[in-house]
């Protein structure tokens, strides 16, 4: 192989790991505004499930700032149309991790786990997921 492409491929790779540390870093963020609100409200009387879908749906408002300033920067539309569709993508793919949340936490809850533990599971089941449908959907190149 020249040696102008394995350049290209580790270049490639490299900017790869640096868009993914960055999503994660925001996944950290939004994480904590989702888990804060969750927290809050379990403690304040609030059942599992619907604590889990508004702190989640707190953290999606966290994510998209992060994700389209921070994150996918070169990748985002900037107006119009283009920027709509991105947005809207957006908030599909975060309905799919709300659902897996939702259906994670209810029936780990249904089946005696923690509500806490639940949830847990839950981030790390859909983190994967979401990732990959906004790096080659919602934000492909």
């Amino acid at each position: 192989m020249p040696l102008i492409l394995r350049l290209a491929q580790t270049g490639i790779r490299l900017g790869l790991r640096v868009v993914y540390l960055r999503y994660v870093l925001a996944s950290i963020v939004s994480l904590a505004v989702d888990l804060g609100l969750f927290l809050l409200l379990i403690g304040g009387g609030v059942a599992p499930t619907p604590a889990s879908v508004i702190g989640y749906s707190a953290g999606i408002a966290a994510h998209w700032m992060l994700s389209s300033r921070a994150v996918f920067v070169a990748r985002t539309a900037k107006c119009g149309p283009a920027r709509h569709r991105q947005k809207l993508l957006f908030g599909l793919s975060a309905l799919v991790g709300l659902a897996m949340t939702a259906a994670i936490v209810a029936l780990a809850v249904r089946w005696g786990l923690d509500p806490r533990l639940a949830k847990l599971i839950a981030i790390l089941v859909s983190f994967q997921t979401i990732w990959l449908i906004r790096r080659n959907g919602v934000f492909r190149a």
